[in-house]
């Protein structure tokens, strides 16, 4: 993968693992309806920022909004809000486990639609990280029914970096995140009812935490996430979802105390030998993608 995808694919992973954290947090004063909405609206206004100082385009051309239109839908407002309703009950190192099933369902959407090769290193990687996943998951964390809506975000977020990917051929990675921000904020507005009260009525700490959720792991990390999947392949970019696991686990650890076992040693090592196996061997030589992001 070359070194500039790469940086800015890590850089999204560390800020997305601090989200799994920050939810949780923001959960114990807001309700999950309450915490999305406010998360992207902080997001749709940094972005809005981002796009006028640089001079970017505010609104996409008319023949790609039902694509902008599908992919809010999916990355923002199903994605977020499922696994926001999901970490009510659901630990946030367990959903971050649940999540890291995303990049198997992205591989196999990028070769069923975009026609993107994967060697057989490639799956043997893949295959040997969510074994990984696996055995973290099922050592020590209880299973919820919210869990399911947890699996539904990994889903989603497969679908989101389908429909994303071939945007980000023609337009700015800035100007993309925010146009599919804003398409998927808008359904949010359904959640506004009591809103401003609990706004008002929150406690320092969670509210912070929300804004931090939404500055960084979503406005900023979703612009560095687009900037990596302009310059490689999506079987390249998104099986780094797959360190999420041991990043949100050792946060969980030092701000909420969910201290970690040996179990996440190994699991954790199965899952870098996979990620390592599949950014090394997996993938075949890139053809075309010289074209800058931003």
């Amino acid at each position: 993968m070359p070194r500039r995808a790469l940086g800015a694919g890590f850089l999204t992973i560390v800020f997305w693992s601090s989200a799994f954290v920050g939810i949780r947090v923001g959960l114990g004063a807001f309700s999950a309806e309450h915490l999305v909405l406010l998360r992207f609206l902080t997001a749709s206004l940094v972005l809005l920022g981002g796009v006028v100082v640089s001079r970017g385009r505010l609104l996409p051309p008319r023949q790609v909004w039902w694509r902008v239109g599908l992919s809010g839908l999916t990355g923002f407002t199903v994605y977020h809000t499922a696994l926001t309703l999901g970490e009510r009950t659901v630990a946030p190192s367990t959903a971050s486990f649940i999540i890291a099933a995303a990049p198997l369902f992205s591989t196999i959407l990028s070769r069923t639609f975009l026609h993107e090769q994967v060697t057989r290193w490639g799956w043997a990687g893949m295959l040997l990280s969510f074994a990984g996943v696996a055995v973290l998951s099922g050592q020590g964390y209880g299973f919820h029914w919210d869990a399911l809506l947890i699996l539904v975000s990994a889903i989603s977020t497969a679908v989101f970096f389908l429909l994303e990917k071939p945007l980000l051929s023609d337009y700015r990675a800035l100007d993309v995140t925010a146009w599919v921000t804003w398409a998927g904020t808008i359904p949010m507005f359904a959640f506004s009812g009591g809103f401003v009260q609990a706004l008002v009525h929150a406690p320092t700490y969670p509210l912070l935490m929300v804004l931090y959720i939404g500055v960084f792991p979503a406005a900023v990390a979703y612009v560095t996430w687009s900037v990596a999947l302009a310059g490689a392949t999506m079987a390249q970019v998104t099986p780094l979802l797959y360190l999420n696991p041991v990043l949100a686990s050792l946060l969980g650890w030092i701000v909420l105390g969910e201290r970690p076992g040996w179990v996440l040693a190994f699991g954790g090592a199965m899952i870098l030998l996979g990620v390592w196996a599949i950014q090394v061997k997996g993938q075949k030589p890139l053809v075309g993608l010289t074209k800058e992001a931003v």
